[in-house]
């Protein structure tokens, strides 16, 4: 619940800056989405010796990057005083604490909270306009890749699940052993830095080898789901032209993108609520 209220405080302290981020990044996203169809018009258009569908393709395209470019400047603008607010404000309230390492790895922390907001949420977003926006298009093509697509969901979100609940305890372990390096190195003692950052490279490791696991087994969903595709149009092929084929394989991609986001989003959601319940911004005033 920590993670949800401090996502609601910020919200509704920059709200404005957070809708416009967010409505610019979703025209951006449609533009992309759009892109394969108006691809595919161009194809189909230039083969029948037209220019229209290109020169379409070119206006989305052009529309789109003008888009991004004023997206990702007022990024910038919007999250670095995100935060600023967050951290000046945690130090504020803890600023007689004696625990230097804990309000060092806090602020560290912090930061890496504002960058889920700045780029991971996006990505995560991303995903999603990915998986869904692709499955919706897919159904003017074909219907039989679409199921393909729907069953596949079934076996990700599962696994998912499970994946989730393992990287919420190790994210707790790791960055327990974090707040603890500034009072080990000011205490001078050699083995126990050794030992300190054998144990940070130890946790390490076991959070990367699990993201290597289910990577590979995500990977090893997302080739059925293009294999079983491929077979499926294949029979019908002769009833599509080359630019619905284009963009109906560009929208297949598409969705196994945003499934190849899965575990990423499911690792940075876990991490985030350890990182939550360690700065504590819940019991801050409302006055971010």
């Amino acid at each position: 619940m920590a993670r949800l209220i401090i996502l609601k405080k910020i919200f509704l302290k920059h709200k404005v800056q957070l809708l416009i981020t967010y409505v610019l990044f979703s025209l951006e996203m449609i533009g992309l989405l759009l892109t394969p169809y108006f691809l595919g018009e161009a194809v189909n258009g230039l083969i029948n010796k037209s220019y229209n569908g290109l020169i379409y393709l070119c206006i989305v395209r052009f529309l789109w990057m003008i888009v991004g470019v004023i997206r990702q400047r007022f990024d910038t603008r919007t999250y670095s005083s995100i935060y600023n607010t967050i951290v000046t404000n945690f130090l504020s309230r803890q600023i007689n604490h004696k625990d230097v390492s804990k309000l060092s790895a806090h602020s560290t922390l912090a930061r890496e909270f504002v960058d889920f907001l700045e780029h991971d949420l996006v990505y995560i977003l991303e995903a999603v306009y990915n998986i869904f926006g692709s499955l919706i298009l897919l159904f003017f093509y074909d219907i039989h890749v679409v199921a393909i697509c729907f069953s596949i969901l079934i076996p990700v979100m599962t696994i998912s699940y499970f994946y989730g609940k393992k990287m919420k305890q190790l994210n707790k372990t790791k960055n327990d052993e974090l707040e603890n390096q500034i009072d080990v190195i000011e205490s001078g003692n050699i083995s126990a830095i050794h030992k300190h950052y054998d144990k940070l490279r130890y946790w390490q490791i076991k959070i990367s080898d699990k993201q290597a696991i289910n990577f590979g087994i995500m990977e090893m969903l997302s080739i059925i789901v293009i294999a079983l595709s491929l077979i499926t149009t294949h029979k019908g092929a002769l009833l599509l032209n080359a630019g619905s084929l284009i963009a109906m394989y560009s929208y297949v991609k598409s969705f196994v993108t945003g499934l190849d986001t899965i575990p990423y989003a499911v690792d940075k959601y876990a991490s985030l609520n350890d990182i939550a319940k360690r700065i504590e911004i819940e019991k801050s005033s409302t006055n971010w």
